[in-house]
Parts: C-alpha cells; structure tokens; sequence
C-alpha cells in the first residue's frame, strides 16, 4: 500500500523516470524496451491527470480522517480533467468534507456540480447525490426542498438500505413536524424494515419509537 500511495502521490515523477530511461534504452540498449518505457510512462501521464488522487483521497474519508484527505483532494489541480465518474466523486467528496466542517454553501454547490456530471459507467449516482442535496439543505433549514430531494433520491435509487433507512427517517421527522402523522408512521416503518445496522440509525429509530406510537393516525 505504501508503494502505491507514493505511486499515485508522484506519478508525473514516475513518468519522467521512465522517458529519461526509455531515451536511454532507445540510444544504447533494446529499441523495444525503450517503447515499452514510454508506453509506462504515457500511462501514468493519463492515470495522473484522469484519476488523481481519488483514491487515497477515498481511503482517507472512509478511515475518517478528513484532515489527510483534505490534503490529497488539493493535489487534484484540474478536476474538469478527471474521467466521468471520479469526476463525479471528487465533488461528491469535497461536498461531503465541507459538510464535516460545516461549510453548507460550498457543500450543496459542489453536489451540484456532481449531480451535473452524468455518468453510468460506475453506477448512477444521481441517487446518492440527491440524497446528499437533500441533507444539507435540511441543515440549512430549506425544509421544502430537503423534502423534494429526499424524495427524488428515493425515486432515482439509493444503493444502500443504511442510507436509505437514513432517509425515510428523516422524512417521518418532516411528516410529524407538518402533523402528517399517518404518513410519518409509514416512513418509520420502512426505515425499522430496513434493519438497518449502524449505531446512528438504530439509536434514531429507538429515539422516534418512544414517541411515534404516541401519535394519532
């Protein structure tokens, strides 16, 4: 792993490494291997200006360390450059470390970036996406928006049932503040169907549970 965070962190380096030695080969040595240098050293050219460091940047957000992945996310300096679909997770992930920091403005206009950046050839994100929208608008106190997004991710897909299960119980708080208690109940009882796992949504169901079978409807 370390070879190949250095790999990524200094490809252009690797790539240079490669054509001085392929200029070498091709002048005293094997004509051949000398291509086969430059083909390497293409390579990583287009894996540095298409991928980046998206996936340091991942493994840093999912081990929680959002500081590191602060700093490998700045290294990408033309995102417009990166293939559909990491495109699409830069932003996704820029959205998601200005919400740890609480940086809502910046958070909702770079998930609409990714929303804007269409591409299937990882999977439809457009779910993921209108759920994230959906959030941070709710924490910026957009209720009527939250709610339409929310209820568009559903609709277009959310891969996960921890997510989703996230999402019908934030639409049972929106129905029981608006006093729609009947449709509140439907929400929660299809998040609890979900049985979901993580610690945050199991102590949100246990929360809503004392008090929903209180309500009318």
């Amino acid at each position: 792993m370390k070879l190949l965070r250095l790999y990524i962190l200094y490809r252009l380096y690797f790539a240079l490494g490669l054509i001085v030695a392929g200029v070498l080969s091709h002048l005293y040595a094997d004509v051949i291997l000398a291509w086969i240098l430059y083909i390497l050293a293409f390579v990583s050219v287009l894996l540095h200006y298409m991928i980046g460091t998206m996936r340091l940047v991942k493994d840093a957000v999912e081990a929680g360390n959002v500081d590191l992945a602060t700093i490998y996310i700045q290294k990408i300096k033309r995102p417009n450059w990166l293939i559909k679909p990491v495109r699409s997770a830069y932003y996704m992930l820029q959205s998601t470390m200005s919400m740890a920091t609480n940086d809502l403005s910046t958070a909702e206009d770079n998930i609409r970036k990714s929303l804007k950046t269409k591409s299937t050839l990882a999977g439809d994100m457009e779910g993921t996406n209108l759920m994230q929208l959906g959030f941070i608008q709710m924490r910026q106190g957009k209720i009527k928006e939250g709610r339409a997004n929310l209820l568009a991710a559903i609709q277009a897909g959310i891969p996960d049932k921890e997510s989703l299960a996230g999402v019908y119980l934030q639409l049972c708080s929106i129905e029981m503040q608006r006093q729609q208690f009947k449709v509140g109940k439907a929400y929660f009882k299809k998040a609890k169907a979900l049985n979901p796992k993580s610690k945050e949504i199991v102590e949100q169901i246990k929360l809503l549970e004392k008090s929903i079978s209180r309500l009318p409807g």
